[in-house]
């Protein structure tokens, strides 16, 4: 059976381990443009054994903003930012794609172009917090409107536009975020999606928008380098469905025509410990690509999943942040620096950069 530490083909991206960094929002892109920068560069670099990094979550358009300081894909000096970073990230032997991302209502107007509402399937304020600029600080999401039918061609060439710069700023592949409660989870759960029209009402219809904005993209990539996110058990920013295990095997089963290179679960409630296995296993046995697990995993639980065909790899989140080279202390089984969560959002190299590699450790 494999291991942990082998080799594995997710798609067309071929990896030298199954050991995968998370997408982490640090919001640390420039002030003003959105751009990613130097530092930036070095936190990948840092980061670059890792078998997959999934760059941070990155926004589509200034619409797509829900948080300060988070970086875009949707203008040149963007472009030229995410450059540094991949270029550094090949430098040093790694492998990153770029996860492409709307927050739809988890946002403030003072984050949106004009000052204007964010937008949502449905105009329903979510009870969540968001972090903003001027003044620097967590205050309440605003009230969201809901897209006309008509703006929806123009939200999925947002898509296909990003997935196009993704490519020009060198990343291996992409992958499309429609978890954790933003804006493609939002249509898909009948919590948050109360439109009539096409978009709206049965589960076909709610999953409709991931369906079209997966075609743009597929347009754009080679399937087998297009990944997604999913998290059925989540309750971030509000989100809810009458029937997750209905909604979320129609998501599966019109994703697993796609010949996506991978899935990439969430099992359970981020922060709220894991989803039953029985309920994961049924999930996991609709899509017949490459499996990427994630929550609450540690070294022993990673590779048992790994090991028993239940997961091809395991994607590891907060362990990245502190533990640059995690790679490496989980096959040697050494202790992990323990992070810093004052520092996890927004700053500069401290807390971000400046954790110690083992051999720094041990000097």
């Amino acid at each position: 059976m494999p291991t942990l530490f082998d080799p594995v083909h997710l798609g067309d991206l071929h990896l030298p381990n199954r050991i995968v960094m998370a997408p982490l929002t640090r919001d640390r892109a420039t002030p003003g443009t959105d751009a990613p920068h130097a530092l930036n560069a070095e936190y990948y670099a840092q980061r670059a054994t890792a078998g997959l990094l999934i760059a941070e979550a990155t926004q589509i358009s200034p619409e797509g903003k829900g948080y300060a300081f988070t970086p875009g894909i949707y203008s040149d000096a963007q472009v030229e930012g995410w450059k540094l970073v991949t270029g550094a990230v090949h430098a040093a032997g790694g492998r990153i794609a770029l996860q492409l991302w709307h927050v739809g209502r988890i946002s403030h107007t003072s984050l949106q172009p004009g000052g204007a509402a964010p937008v949502a399937p449905s105009a329903i304020r979510a009870k969540a917090k968001t972090f903003i600029e001027e003044p620097m600080s967590f205050v309440d999401t605003s009230e969201p409107r809901a897209l006309d039918i008509a703006e929806i061609p123009r939200l999925i060439e947002d898509y296909r536009r990003a997935a196009v710069n993704a490519k020009a700023a060198g990343f291996d592949g992409i992958e499309l975020h429609a978890a954790n409660g933003y804006l493609l989870q939002q249509f898909l759960c009948s919590g948050t999606n109360h439109r009539t029209d096409r978009y709206g009402g049965p589960v076909e219809n709610r999953v409709r928008l991931i369906v079209e904005v997966l075609e743009a993209l597929t347009s754009v990539w080679p399937a087998a380098r297009v990944g997604i996110r999913l998290s059925p058990w989540t309750g971030f920013g509000d989100i809810s469905d009458s029937d997750p295990a209905t909604t979320f095997n129609a998501a599966i089963d019109a994703i697993d025509r796609f010949g996506l290179a991978y899935l990439h679960m969430i099992e359970g409630d981020t922060g709220a410990g894991r989803a039953p296995d029985d309920e994961i296993a049924q999930y996991r046995a609709r899509f017949h690509g490459a499996y990427i697990a994630n929550n609450g995993y540690d070294g022993a639980l990673a590779a048992a999943r790994v090991e028993t065909g239940q997961a091809d790899a395991v994607a590891f989140g907060r362990p990245f942040i502190a533990n640059p080279d995690l790679v490496e202390r989980l096959r040697t089984g050494a202790p992990l620096n323990e992070g810093d969560q004052k520092t996890w959002y927004g700053g500069g190299a401290a807390g971000y950069t400046d954790y110690p590699f083992m051999e720094t450790k041990a000097a």
